[in-house]
């Protein structure tokens, strides 16, 4: 959150310091540190997992994001919420785009929560904005290109099978973070899309990926069909930034050049990590 540290004195709080899935927890950390703003990027993310724990999902996902909203609303503050392309179903046939104001229809646990989540938050206050990403990758934390980097130099002689029927935006979480500080610039109100401003599948990110990367890798497409998963995924994740672009606020680029730049930037630390990961033997994992 480098771009948001510059303008403003954060407080992070990870799931360590706050659980928002208990409301308790979640109001008295936003009495205790009476926020102006509220930004909410928290979401149980596991896709497949929340199809089997509805509870979880539907309290951190749904529940707790109205309760933010409650808040902000009677503390006149503002609140930014992360939300998901995972709200849509897919269905559209591409090129065509997800647009804001197109209707909703999640196909799995973790995009209904999520619909409940930006649901609440409009029904609670006037004073918000609703963000929907997709794909988002970054440095830090679990994602798909450091999983296809890991494979590729785990298992060098073994063919990596990445779904080829999906498409998305891939989106760099850095260039997330420096739109979410152009939009609370001007307090923009209202629903928006903001992911990158192209697409591709899975297969195509994971080549394009490990090609920048300069690694040797055995990647194969494969079908949805062949790759079946507990949670259905939409097979047409594409938003359109049309809201943010009406309002002059959209600094999202083509995909490529996000991903390029987050390879010149991080590529010897990734490999780095990932040889540290591979060295380490199970017997030392058990510490």
């Amino acid at each position: 959150m480098t771009a948001l540290r510059d303008r403003y004195r954060l407080v992070a709080l990870d799931l360590a310091d706050l659980d928002i899935g208990d409301p308790d927890q979640c109001r008295s950390a936003l009495d205790r540190h009476q926020p102006d703003i509220v930004l909410n990027c928290a979401a149980y993310t596991r896709v497949d997992d929340a199809e089997s724990h509805f509870d979880i999902a539907q309290a951190v996902n749904a529940d707790a994001p109205g309760i933010m909203a409650q808040w902000v609303d009677a503390h006149r503050a503002w609140l930014l919420h992360v939300s998901t392309d995972f709200v849509f179903d897919g269905g559209k046939p591409p090129p065509e785009r997800y647009v804001e104001d197109d209707t909703p229809n999640p196909l799995s646990v973790y995009g209904q929560t999520k619909l409940a989540g930006e649901n609440a938050v409009r029904e609670q206050t006037d004073r918000h904005a609703i963000l929907r990403t997709a794909w988002l990758y970054g440095r830090n934390g679990a994602n798909f290109p450091k999983t296809m980097l890991r494979l590729a130099l785990t298992q060098p002689d073994t063919d990596i099978r990445v779904v080829d029927d999906q498409i998305g935006s891939p989106t760099w979480s850095h260039r997330l973070a420096s739109q979410i500080e152009r939009v609370l610039s001007v307090r923009a109100q209202g629903t928006f899309h903001a992911s990158s401003d192209s697409a591709c599948t899975w297969y195509a990110f994971a080549c394009a990926f490990l090609d920048a990367m300069n690694v040797p890798y055995r990647v194969i497409p494969c079908t949805t069909a062949d790759y079946p998963t507990p949670a259905r995924r939409p097979p047409n994740a594409v938003l359109e930034n049309r809201a943010l672009r009406q309002a002059g606020l959209d600094i999202m680029p083509a995909w490529q050049d996000d991903m390029m730049a987050f390879v010149r930037i991080h590529r010897d630390a990734l490999i780095e990590e990932t040889q540290e990961t591979m060295a380490v033997s199970p017997d030392t994992r058990k510490n």
